[in-house]
């Protein structure tokens, strides 16, 4: 038996309001719970994220190693252009140009308050053609 039934992801930011924006585009998320201070949305999966407001948030530096204590976020894309294309156009910015060759080819971008997060290409499911 689990020891507790959901979990939520929470970021710490100065303006709620817009990182919720951001995240519910990106995710095609509705908004789930809406406070003064705290916002929770939920995407089409399920999965769970919520935004309360720090009037001290500072923008986390990663991948800097004096703040390598940090939580990340890795989402799962069949397409790294498009979706880099779709996460410039909300406001996130990339972090790193390199790509990783291979199947577990990724990008790590931030968001408009600089929560770091990774787009991870969905590996391919189906048998190779030719």
């Amino acid at each position: 038996m689990a020891l507790v039934n959901a979990g939520v992801v929470v970021l710490d930011c100065a303006e709620p309001e817009k990182l919720a924006e951001f995240y519910t585009a990106l995710l095609g998320a509705q908004h789930t719970e809406v406070s003064a201070n705290r916002i929770e949305i939920r995407g089409a999966d399920g999965f769970r994220m919520a935004f309360r407001r720090d009037a001290n948030a500072t923008p986390p530096s990663w991948p800097r190693p004096e703040n390598s204590l940090q939580a990340h976020l890795d989402f799962v894309v069949e397409d790294l252009d498009a979706a880099e294309r779709g996460v410039v156009g909300l406001g996130g910015r990339p972090l790193e140009a390199k790509d990783a060759p291979g199947p577990y080819e990724e990008r790590g971008f931030a968001d408009p308050a600089g929560h770091s997060f990774t787009l991870r290409r969905m590996a391919p499911t189906a048998p190779k053609q030719g």
